[in-house]
């Protein structure tokens, strides 16, 4: 009970941030456990990955979505409101996963100059996208439960 009251007291950006690490977190899972049920003895590149991933991702997108109405609709009081506090620690938690981004961007163009096969890059682009949304709220919600003090 005392944490669904800290839940319903939590700032809204926090509660986005939860559902950002949450859904990025499953759906990568989800991701790599289709993709390994189906390669079996198959080779990994050789598995039709495209359309994993692109149920996966979609399937992310929606139920952020779905969540994010779900916590508005819960408090709707707090829903849209975003203070200084909230925009610095959003501010913060971008560039933090921001840099995973540009890591996996690197990575990728690392990998076709070395003219690795699609699977590998679409692969290291979306664990940089997955790690980018995952850090970047864990981030965000470190500094809410913590303290943010930005210099």
């Amino acid at each position: 009970m005392s944490s669904l009251l800290y839940i319903r007291g939590m700032p809204f950006e926090e509660k986005q941030a939860w559902i950002m690490a949450v859904v990025s977190a499953v759906a990568y899972v989800t991701y790599l456990a289709l993709l390994l049920g189906r390669a079996g003895s198959t080779p990994l590149a050789e598995v039709p990955y495209v359309p994993v991933m692109l149920w996966t991702i979609g399937g992310a997108i929606v139920a952020a979505i779905v969540l994010r109405v779900v916590a508005a609709a819960l408090a709707p009081e707090d829903a849209g409101k975003k203070d200084q506090r909230d925009r610095e620690i959003n501010r913060f938690g971008e560039h933090i996963g921001q840099s995973f981004v540009v890591v996996g961007g690197v990575a990728a163009i690392l990998l076709a100059m070395a003219e690795t096969d699609q699977f590998w890059i679409a692969n290291v682009l979306y664990l940089a996208f997955v790690l980018s949304a995952i850090l970047g709220s864990v981030a965000k919600i470190v500094a809410y439960r913590r303290g943010f003090w930005p210099w």
